[in-house]
């Protein structure tokens, strides 16, 4: 074997699509090559003594923000043990600001954005010259249809155990300054029906569960409805062996065609992630995002009471210009529409996003590591800032995690933001904690606020009882979908 490619994945139930679309793309140098991921938190010295155990002379190695640092210390230690072995980096965290990081210093060559066709001729060089001079090479973007899509390389194992990532199209079209996605011309689908042939054979596999990874499924009508439809005839045939999926849905772009197709999906089936980041109208402005608020509003509200999705919806704080009163307003606004999950996000400069312009008006100070978390800005001081960081933990803790469904909107009342941050601070203050919290102990702090708040022992402790012991208010009563249900289990 000639060539290993790997990443350190987030999680192990989190399959790499890059890297298969890398393999699925080396032509005639794919029979000399491999695939190997592990996991964040795993030992260096394990980590390379398994690469160096495929006797590779090119390892590639996918780069993301949540694996940098690590894979920086494996790259060190693999060019110190092995200096022969030629060592390329791609993926997004080093296509952007590439020369100023220690791991791009530490490797051989790097490719930077598209992987497809530039990695495979990288490595054709570099195994039979001549070698190549630069060190950096920039990706070169095909043609959609000349990309081999790579799903007949998910292994039965991943069709088993893990999440398998797919994506219609590539890129997106809106220039949201906080994403990577803002540098992108527009978005790139592939030629539908060999798309929808890869997706039946990886149902035909045995495949239940379908993560889209497109930034705008709902972009185009007609093919969103077409992928639907893949999806519905598949639980028509069979409603005892359900299939599942997860798409990112514009917010404000929900015409009453794909709303009926929606609405055919039974419980458990379809879940929607939905980026609305910030209601502030001048906000959205600042970072170049272009979204109807009413229509958005709802639109949510719809799929809330209209459809069995499931949905996930994210909000950012620390944006330039978001003060947390503003946000404060915009959180209150969504929790009224009633999704299953708000994802309370803290702002990050991702490398290259066009946020950066702001950083000297608005005073916006970023932690220098992984994941270069916003610290401060002018509107929010550091020590309001990680107020925000400690509310969003606790709000997956007691809220996302939907096991305090009747004791939720008693904890919130009528102004659940600064209902939840003074419970948040107060939490924070009696515990000194914001991991590692027992569930038993969860509860019991709990209880223990609500009666600070003037509720009667026995009231609270009866309260907290009904969510422990299991049961759930009338409006969670449809089954979670496979994702939820072993995330609550877990």
């Amino acid at each position: 074997m000639s060539i290993l490619l790997t990443t350190l994945n987030a999680r192990y139930t989190h399959a790499s699509l890059g890297l298969r679309y890398l393999l699925a793309n080396m032509g005639e140098l794919q029979s000399q090559t491999r695939l190997q991921e592990f996991v964040i938190g795993a030992k260096t010295t394990e980590i390379v003594e398994r690469i160096l155990a495929h006797a590779p002379r090119i390892v590639g190695f996918g780069i993301y923000i949540w694996n940098v640092e690590e894979t920086a210390r494996v790259v060190a230690m693999l060019k110190r043990v092995a200096p022969q072995v030629t060592v390329v980096l791609g993926g997004p965290e080093v296509s952007h600001e590439t020369n100023e990081q220690e791991i791009v210093k530490l490797a051989d060559y790097v490719v930077t954005g598209w992987g497809d066709v530039t990695f495979p001729k990288l490595c054709g060089e570099i195994l039979n010259g001549p070698k190549p001079l630069m060190k950096v090479h920039a990706g070169v973007q095909p043609p959609m249809a000349e990309i081999k899509l790579p799903y007949s390389l998910y292994t039965d194992d991943d069709i088993k155990n893990r999440t398998l990532y797919v994506e219609a199209s590539r890129g997106c079209p809106f220039k949201c300054e906080f994403c990577l996605s803002a540098l992108d011309k527009t978005a790139w689908p592939f030629a539908l029906d060999s798309f929808l042939a890869e997706m039946e054979s990886l149902y035909q596999r045995g495949a239940r569960l379908f993560k889209f990874v497109d930034r705008t499924f709902n972009l185009n009508i007609k093919t969103s409805l077409k992928i639907m439809q893949f999806f519905l005839d598949k639980l028509e045939a069979h409603p005892d062996d359900p299939v599942y999926a997860h798409f990112e849905l514009v917010p404000d772009h929900l015409p009453d065609a794909l709303k009926e197709g929606i609405a055919k999906f039974p419980p458990g089936a379809l879940q929607f992630e939905i980026g609305i980041q910030s209601f502030n109208p001048a906000v959205q402005t600042l970072v170049s995002r272009k979204q109807d608020n009413q229509k958005a509003a709802d639109n949510i509200r719809w799929l809330t009471t209209q459809s069995h999705a499931h949905m996930h919806v994210d909000l950012i704080a620390g944006l330039p210009g978001e003060t947390v009163e503003s946000f404060a307003e915009g959180f209150n606004k969504l929790w009224a529409l009633e999704p299953h999950e708000i994802q309370f996000g803290i702002l990050k400069r991702l490398r290259g996003t066009p946020i950066i312009r702001h950083t000297q008006e608005y005073g916006m100070v970023y932690d220098p590591y992984p994941p270069y978390t916003i610290l401060a800005n002018k509107d929010i001081d550091f020590s309001t800032m990680q107020r925000l960081v400690r509310f969003a933990r606790y709000w997956d803790l007691v809220a996302n995690s939907g096991r305090f469904g009747h004791t939720l909107p008693v904890l919130l009342g009528g102004q659940p933001f600064q209902r939840f941050m003074a419970f948040s601070d107060w939490l924070y203050a009696n515990t000194d904690a914001t991991h590692r919290i027992a569930l038993e102990r969860l509860v019991a702090m709990v209880a223990r606020y609500l009666q600070t708040q003037g509720m009667d022992k026995d009231d609270a402790e009866a309260l907290l009882a009904s969510d422990y012991a299991g049961a759930k208010p009338k409006a969670a009563e449809t089954p979670a979908p496979k994702r939820q249900a072993r995330r609550l289990a877990a």
